[in-house]
């Protein structure tokens, strides 16, 4: 005589609506995208915005002390490196306020405002002969930044 088995019921068919994970490749880089651009951003306020030399002497004065504008470049770099910190931690913000859109957003507002001060050199850091290297690596983070959005908008999808 056999023994009767434990009824088991049988699984659940699978939600049609369950996100299926992408492979690693170029839509997993989105996040590191966008950890290295704001980190990069941030560090640019303290790289030579604007060069130049008078009486002997080579002039270089970075981000931070072209005022309001290179410190909310800083902030803005450090706004994506504490959203992108509380993501590896685990605290996600709300499903109506996707991440990928803030980032787009501060990645804008970090663009223009460099953009600001690319164009517009205020008149106290005269007599300047250019720009420094920092300026334009501010540039590009903060262009970095929206393709970083843009990466963790697809990986959203």
């Amino acid at each position: 005589m056999e023994t009767p088995e434990e009824y088991q019921p049988a699984p659940p068919p699978p939600d049609r609506d369950v996100p299926v994970p992408l492979p690693p490749g170029i839509w997993a880089a989105g996040e590191r995208v966008t950890a290295l651009a704001g980190i990069v951003l941030a560090l640019s306020s303290f790289m030579s915005w604007y060069a130049g030399s008078g009486e002997g002497l080579t002039i270089a004065v970075i981000g931070w002390h072209t005022g309001a504008i290179g410190k909310l470049v800083f902030l803005l770099g450090l706004a994506v490196v504490l959203l992108v910190g509380l993501h590896e931690f685990g605290i996600e913000l709300p499903a109506t306020v996707p991440e990928s859109l803030i980032v787009i957003v501060l990645g804008s507002i970090a663009t223009i405002l460099v953009l600001i001060r690319l164009i517009s050199v205020p008149d106290r850091f005269f007599p300047y002969e250019g720009r420094g290297i920092g300026i334009w690596i501010s540039l590009a983070a903060a262009l970095a930044l929206i393709v970083g959005g843009l990466l963790r908008a697809g990986e959203e999808l």
